[in-house]
């Protein structure tokens, strides 16, 4: 029966196949019903007691290289029939479109390098905010419509105004956070998405993007508000750019003004895009009033500073000359890819 064994096994180190059914015969060969392996089992049971456990470990090595030799033909010759590889590496490449920044986000990137070159540093804040930060401290009295509903997207209403839970209407609360753990000299400019509840329409929308700018320090003067302003108008619209401040009110900037640009589309001559003014709109400014710094536990009396804000998208459109806000919002890949940045 060893001798059996020892001429079976060195049958499996030898066996090779070139098809998958020569390995089939060779596999019922050893383990079919009546195969090889099967037989010598059954020989093994009649076998005497003393050459048992010698002969048991030979049937096992034997079963055990048959099992590994068949596998391995197997795999053998599946990866022989496997089809050769369509790859041509001599074609030439198919360049894959790059990708752009959106124009938000271009814009954006533009504004705060004007101001980084002045050196302000970005701060940035919550959008889920407290009362206190976007109102209270701000200087908004307890009857002013911007809380209403109908401008502010509160989350959760308490009986204590100034913790009530909501999305922030302006960025201004970014300069409060600031103010509240810094002294000055401050110097920030503050970006980021804000919300407010405004039907949707090609000119308003009910999310969009911020940059508001704050400045304190020692003997601030408006005529640094304007120089400042004059700066940024000429970096990002061009040097021939002019810009106009018009009184107006807003209740933590005293006094308070609108900040226009010359109409660059039209040379300040009139056109559709200015509405025949050749003046465009693009954010407010002012003074910070003297409740909002004493609200921060800044000295009113030692410190004066200025504040302004401008709408990224209201200057995207007037950059790109786009002419509904909606297009921003939408991802529509045939609208962003006319866009390229650089920043």
């Amino acid at each position: 029966m060893l001798n059996k064994i020892s001429a079976l096994l060195s049958e499996v180190e030898e066996f090779t196949a070139d098809s998958a059914q020569k390995v089939e015969e060779f596999r019922i060969k050893l383990f079919g019903k009546k195969g090889e392996l099967t037989l010598l089992f059954e020989e093994f049971r009649q076998a005497p007691g003393e050459v048992k456990r010698e002969l048991g470990q030979k049937i096992n090595e034997l079963k055990s290289k048959a099992q590994s030799r068949i596998n391995e033909m197997k795999q053998a010759l599946e990866s022989s029939s496997a089809p050769a590889s369509t790859l041509d590496a001599s074609r030439p490449g198919t360049a894959d479109s790059a990708g752009t920044r959106h124009p938000i986000a271009t814009v954006r990137n533009e504004i705060l390098a004007v101001f980084r070159q002045l050196g302000f540093t970005v701060a940035e804040g919550p959008e889920v905010e407290d009362d206190w930060h976007v109102f209270g401290a701000l200087n908004f009295p307890p009857e002013h419509p911007a809380r209403d509903m109908q401008d502010t997207f509160f989350i959760e209403k308490r009986e204590d105004r100034e913790n009530s839970i909501l999305l922030r209407t302006h960025t201004s609360s970014i300069q409060v956070r600031v103010m509240e753990k810094s002294q000055p000299p401050i110097r920030i400019v503050c970006p980021g998405r804000v919300f407010r509840n405004e039907a949707i329409s090609a000119r308003a929308h009910c999310m969009f993007h911020q940059v508001e700018g704050l400045y304190v320090d020692q003997n601030v003067s408006f005529a640094d508000l304007k120089q400042t302003l004059l700066y940024f108008a000429r970096e990002l619209f061009g040097a021939s750019v002019e810009i106009r401040l018009r009184p107006s009110f807003f209740p933590f900037t005293e006094p308070s003004a609108e900040m226009d640009v010359s109409c660059s589309i039209c040379g300040g001559k009139g056109c559709n895009i200015c509405k025949g003014t050749g003046w465009l709109e693009v954010g407010g400014c002012g003074m910070v009033d003297q409740n909002v710094l004493e609200a921060c536990k800044i000295d009113s009396q030692k410190y004066s500073g200025f504040a302004f804000g401008m709408g990224v998208e209201r200057i995207a459109m007037l950059k790109y000359q786009v002419r509904d806000l909606r297009l921003y919002f939408e991802n529509d890949v045939r609208f962003l890819r006319q866009f390229t940045a650089a920043v």
